[in-house]
């Protein structure tokens, strides 16, 4: 009713608020989890910008024409030259589409031109407009970008020669076996079973079967104490946090790419945290939660395990910031009991977190949220649905292609199979680590609070190893490397070849690996990436080495092997590792 305060109509605040959240958690299952109103308000300021700026209007305009001529060019040259031309615009490097010898013979080569020189007009006409915000501009050039991969030439039967050619060799058993795929796969997907090929790779049968045992448990962590397999050990342990988006196991994948059984086999005790998959029930397990439950409860663990004042920490992604707040935190309340810390492609600024944010922003973060308060959790399809799009030329179309056109079922190997065992995140830690880290940036600006205390980086008094990927989409190396004029601390930094998993799943012996090292010390003077890069050693070979060395010269001499568990203090062992939270579904 007109003038009637809230909560005092016919329509209480309460009843209206659980209205307003159904109807967009309902909506939200249509779109992916991808607010309208985001999208909507990204391309409005766009487009009002662009129509009060004649310069740039002519200037795409003029762009057309041009577009237009060289493609014309292009065809005629074809015309004169039996059909084959030399390409008036070659694709990025990262584009693999249209490599074929195929692709280079009419009419495919003005297919593969035509689409080539849209892109790149669309492109221009996303950016460089005056006025449009930055997080906008990134959106519509993002989202435009995937619209057009939709309609790539390569994503087609008739427009694809490399489809035709195999169609034609094959008496088109490769579209038969591409639709078994495709049948099978929507069974898969209707069932929640992983893809084809991920049953040969099993936690604790073929993945994850460096031998431990489950020495801790409460309601949100398995905490496994690897044996040792060395006479002797480093007197100060080593702690795991992998992240808890993803199972633990990609540190400890099979054994000739194991991160644990590498330490283990250098002579290092080490301890690794499983998280539990939470349900529904799990809703308002928080931030808070996860740091209390998770790490400080393992830390206090090991501790208790291995008699050592200290340890050293290292964690993986979303686990490495949740550790980083976690030693601030212990820091700042005189807790030293973390010797060193080290960070696997985790973040502890957000301002430049990668083309993640472009789903981040208050639109967006509230959609999710209630989206999350329906389910009570974010489910791992939702969240590998946002990963992929990131990547969708190679992580969605070309597999397509690869496919159910030509017919062929991509090789599964551990990295994969893994990658499709995801977990689920509660409401409210979620709604928490969203807002408080990605849209507020508040651990990097020092209002994050631990027991009620603000902290920052800068309380982390120990020496750091952080290492960056630098082909990371998920944590680009550059907003990593943020950690070394944030912390107050000797940091000493890697930049690896490879991406967000691979980057860090990189083995002795692995072919093609490298890497870039420096060691700066405590209140070194400010050093930004550029310089970073061309101050740096380069490095052939595997960061693993490395890191093992650094922990080595820190954490203490040689002593007898700690017990596994300590039935004394309770830590009685539970079973076997891998444990049983990394197989809940």
């Amino acid at each position: 009713m007109p003038g009637l305060p809230v909560g005092e109509g016919p329509l209480e605040s309460g009843t209206a608020e659980l209205l307003d959240r159904a109807t967009r958690a309902c909506l939200a299952r249509v779109t992916g989890g991808v607010s309208p109103g985001a999208l909507a308000e990204a391309y409005a300021d766009w487009l009002m910008h662009l129509a009060v700026l004649p310069g740039k209007q002519a200037l795409l305009a003029e762009q057309a024409v041009r577009t237009t001529q060289r493609l014309l060019r292009f065809a005629a040259e074809c015309a004169a030259n039996g059909g084959t031309a030399a390409a008036c615009i070659e694709p990025s490097p990262q584009d693999r589409r249209f490599r074929g010898a195929d692709w280079a013979t009419w009419p495919f080569n003005l297919y593969a031109q035509s689409f080539l020189l849209t892109q790149q007009w669309w492109s221009n006409a996303m950016t460089g407009v005056r006025g449009v915000s930055p997080h906008h501009e990134r959106i519509v050039d993002f989202v435009t970008r995937q619209m057009l991969d939709l309609v790539a030439p390569s994503n087609f039967p008739a427009t694809n020669p490399d489809v035709l050619r195999r169609t034609l060799d094959e008496g088109g058993m490769n579209l038969v076996r591409g639709a078994r795929h495709a049948l099978e796969d929507l069974e898969r997907l209707g069932t929640r079973r992983p893809p084809a090929g991920s049953e040969a790779f099993r936690p604790g049968e073929t993945l994850a079967i460096t031998p431990g045992k489950v020495v801790y448990r409460n309601h949100l962590i398995e905490l496994i104490q690897y044996a040792p397999a060395t006479p002797a050990v480093k007197a100060e342990p080593v702690l795991v946090v992998p992240a808890w988006i993803m199972k633990y196991y990609i540190l400890d994948l099979s054994p000739e790419n194991s991160l644990v059984r590498h330490l283990v086999s250098q002579g290092f005790t080490v301890f690794m945290i499983s998280w539990r998959n939470p349900g529904p029930e799990d809703r308002d397990l928080g931030m808070d939660d996860y740091r209390r439950l998770g790490v400080e409860a393992a830390v206090a663990a090991v501790r208790t395990i291995t008699g050592a004042p200290r340890l050293h920490a290292a964690g993986y992604c979303l686990g490495g910031t949740l550790l980083s707040i976690t030693a601030a935190g212990l820091f700042h309340r005189g807790d030293e009991s973390i010797a060193s810390l080290s960070l696997f492609a985790a973040q502890t600024d957000f301002t430049e977190a990668g083309e993640l944010t472009l789903f981040i922003d208050e639109s967006e973060v509230s959609f999710l949220e209630d989206l999350m308060w329906e389910q009570g959790y974010l489910d791992t399809a939702q969240m590998s649905g946002a990963f992929q799009l990131l990547r969708s030329r190679d992580l969605i179309w070309s597999r397509l292609v690869h496919e159910y056109l030509m017919g062929e079922r991509a090789p599964i190997f551990d990295l994969l199979a893994w990658n499709a065992d995801g977990t689920r995140m509660p409401f409210r830690m979620h709604s928490e680590y969203l807002r408080q880290l990605f849209l507020h940036n508040d651990f990097a600006e020092g209002r994050y609070r631990v027991e009620g205390q603000a902290v920052s980086v800068e309380d982390i008094r120990a020496p750091i190893f952080a290492v960056g990927t630098d082909q990371d989409h998920v944590a680009p190396w550059r907003s990593v490397f943020k950690i070394r004029h944030l912390a107050d601390s000797e940091v000493t930094f890697v930049l690896t070849v490879g991406g967000h998993n691979a980057g860090i799943v990189s083995e002795p012996g692995h072919r093609n690996r490298s890497y870039r090292i420096l060691t700066t010390p405590q209140h070194a003077l400010h050093l930004d990436p550029d310089g970073w890069l061309a101050a740096s050693e380069q490095r052939e070979g595997s960061w693993w080495e490395a890191w093992a060395d650094w922990l080595a010269a820190r954490a203490g001499a040689k002593v007898a092997p700690p017990p596994m568990g300590r039935p004394e203090a309770g830590l009685v062992p539970l079973g076997p590792a891998p444990g049983t939270y990394v197989l809940m579904p």
